[in-house]
């Protein structure tokens, strides 16, 4: 198991957290996506997000993160489900900024105004949706206001991607903890000085740190138990079926003209840059299914 996520809960079972490498899955993505290094790092910690987000779902469900911006990258959007499976892209994969410093500035690419987006589908007959305004666009603060503010669940996150001078995503991954009721304010307090003095989730990656030793560092002193871990993957749900059904949710109007103008369309996935390529013989099966 490359990626993997590990979810914990103290002894009191007053707080929960997960922690996850997520290496293999970015790099997927961002290969696929072509990302810059900026987009490489905002894209990444957007999919670690998701996938801590999926790990909190029930059998089946599946959660959507969409987040917007006033910076170049313009949008990102994250699919994650209970299994471990995740996607995502962003609105403009070539933007690379640098802080001062000369750290990726995920922040100034997302843009500080905007909305972070959440959708879960649970399964019922409605879903549920929460949205909160873009605090820093760093992503993991983003993430921490949504849960304590639309979930009521005092959250802390932390997310890392690191990026290295040809491009490639060479770690990535990051952690989860959550405060439940009744609350533990000691316990807490206790978190938040060793969330503070963490090294960078990255570093910890790039020196061998598994999951399961994030987790033993940030809760030493404090029993706990391992609840499970779970493989994660990058892993697309498009098919040939769906974009079907999204070509017929154009109308007749534009799938006669597309019927007259190729002899073949191709569509490309937003999500994972598969293209499908449909011949006229499909679109006409298609417009006669329109009747």
């Amino acid at each position: 198991m490359s990626d993997y996520l590990v979810r914990i809960i103290t002894k009191t079972g007053n707080i929960r957290a997960l922690a996850c490498v997520t290496t293999d899955l970015v790099k997927e993505a961002c290969q696929r996506h072509g990302t810059w290094p900026t987009a490489a790092a905002a894209l990444g910690r957007a999919l670690t997000a998701g996938a801590l987000m999926g790990a909190l779902l029930k059998t089946d469900q599946r959660i959507a993160l969409k987040f917007e911006g006033n910076g170049p990258l313009k949008k990102i959007l994250v699919e994650a489900d209970s299994n471990g499976a995740v996607r995502g892209c962003v609105g403009v994969p070539e933007v690379h900024l640098l802080t001062p410093d000369g750290k990726l500035d995920v922040g100034r690419g997302l843009g500080k105004a905007g909305f972070l987006s959440v959708t879960k589908d649970l399964g019922m007959k409605d879903t549920y949706r929460g949205m909160v305004q873009l605090l820093s666009g760093e992503i993991a603060e983003d993430l921490a206001l949504y849960l304590t503010e639309s979930e009521q669940t005092p959250s802390a996150v932390g997310l890392g991607v690191f990026v290295e001078p040809d491009q490639l995503v060479s770690a990535a991954g990051g952690f989860l903890i959550q405060s439940l009721p009744p609350g533990d304010e000691e316990t807490v307090d206790l978190l938040m000085e060793k969330i503070n003095a963490l090294p960078p989730i990255t570093q910890l990656l790039r020196d061998g740190k598994t999951p399961e030793e994030i987790l033993a560092i940030l809760f030493d002193g404090i029993p706990y138990q391992i609840l499970e871990k779970r493989a994660l993957a990058f892993q697309c749900t498009c098919s040939k079926v769906k974009i079907e059904q999204a070509l017929v949710s154009l109308g007749k109007e534009e799938l006669a003209e597309m019927v007259s103008q190729k002899d073949e369309t191709e569509v490309t996935c937003e999500y994972c840059r598969q293209v499908w390529k449909l011949t006229r013989e499909d679109l006409e099966r298609l417009l006669a299914e329109l009747g």
